[in-house]
This record gives structure tokens, sequence and C-alpha cells, in this order.
């Protein structure tokens, strides 16, 4: 969706089924220095003219900014097993 520095900048994932939107992953700092996945916004349909405004004022913010899409079967697990933190 977007291709940001090599080295550098944010990671967001938007999590799909089917062409229909499910979630938005962002990498981020945990208090122990590593990084983990949570779900930064309650999410809609990928085209809609809301995740174009979304990603386009990240962007404003972050020019070295990554945004994949992952379009999977099952992301309600996929979702948890990433964002879990235990």
């Amino acid at each position: 969706m977007r291709k940001g520095d090599a080295e550098r900048g944010s990671l967001l994932m938007f999590v799909t089924s089917r062409g229909q939107n499910i979630a938005i992953l962002e990498r981020v700092l945990s208090p122990d220095g590593g990084y983990q996945w949570r779900a930064t916004k309650a999410a809609e349909s990928p085209g809609s003219e809301n995740m174009v405004n979304f990603l386009a004022r990240r962007a404003r913010f972050d020019d070295d900014l990554w945004a994949i899409e992952l379009d999977i079967a099952d992301p309600e697990r996929f979702i948890a097993e990433t964002t879990h933190s235990g």
C-alpha cells in the first residue's frame, strides 16, 4: 500500500479478509525496549475514503511509513496471535 524508507519508518498492517478490512495493526516500541504489534484503529472497508485518509494523515507525519495489506482467511486468529504480548 505504501513503501517507506529501507532502514526506518513505522509499520502498519491492514488486515483484511476477502477484501473487507478487519483491523489495522501498528508495530510499537514496548516498555521493555522491544517491539510489539498493537491494534491501532477499528477498520472499515479497505477502499473506503476513511482508510485512504487515515493512511494519508499517518504518512504526513512519517515520510518513512510502510503500510502493507494482508488478506487472510482467519483474521481474528492472526490478530490475536500477533498482538499477544505474553
